[in-house]
């Protein structure tokens, strides 16, 4: 995952740790060699339009407004065909009235008429207050959900450790992150939900328990779940 950081100088870029209180619980319930945690890259604003999200002071939030303004102006004067010019129109009024693009409601049509276009605000946009820009570790953890990913777990052994994954993966495409080959031969997948799983004092309680579950390729991971995937080898 790649978070632009906009108008907070000083912010800490390149690779950043997803410091997530959940991991660090894991960590002291599980036995492991070390704790690993899911990792983003924090990019400047020169970066912006391949970002996955944008992490953005308060005080710079009407810059990105502008710059999908003065897009839109631009693309309106180009004359664009009549199913195009209505959603830039309605757009550019929504933007005037400070609401940025991924807050206005498109059907699949519209969505379609402008599909060829990046707008800034069309990203997901985590805004900074001013007693937080202070706190790197809790904004990238905020940009981190609020953009759209979610975290699972796979713990014991060489080490606990956090995979990112976007949200609505399936247990599969979950597979593929860890390892193709896992992916390849996945038979299924052992899931214990995080609360499960503190609750039963960890894995082994959680099993004792009885709330592992198996699941197939299908199955809609959950933020947190602590996961083993079984495959052929």
């Amino acid at each position: 995952m790649k978070i632009c950081v906009h108008g907070i100088p000083g912010f800490p870029l390149g690779k950043r740790n997803v410091k997530d209180p959940r991991l660090d619980q894991a960590h002291e319930l599980v036995e492991a060699k070390k704790k690993v945690y899911a990792q983003v890259d924090a990019v400047g604003e020169d970066d912006m339009v391949t970002a996955d999200a944008i992490l953005s002071a308060e005080a710079a939030f009407p810059d990105l407004l502008l710059h999908d303004l003065e897009f839109i102006e631009n693309r309106l004067g180009r004359d664009p065909v009549a199913a195009e010019k209505a959603v830039l129109d309605k757009l550019q009024a929504e933007l005037e009235a400070g609401l940025p693009v991924n807050r206005v409601a498109l059907v699949p049509e519209e969505q379609e008429a402008i599909a060829a276009h990046r707008f800034l605000t069309q990203k997901p946009i985590v805004i900074a207050g001013a007693g937080e820009e202070s706190d790197p570790d809790s904004l990238i953890l905020r940009a981190y959900t609020q953009g759209g990913f979610i975290s699972f777990l796979t713990v014991g052994g060489k080490e606990n450790r956090a995979w990112t994954i976007a949200q609505g993966a399936t247990a599969w495409e979950a597979a593929g992150v860890i390892h193709t080959d896992i992916q390849k031969g996945f038979i299924r997948a052992e899931i214990i939900s995080f609360a499960d799983f503190a609750a039963e004092g960890g894995e082994t309680g959680a099993k004792r328990a009885g709330k592992q579950r198996l699941e197939t390729k299908t199955y809609v991971m959950q933020d947190c779940d602590v996961v083993n995937f079984r495959f052929n080898k």
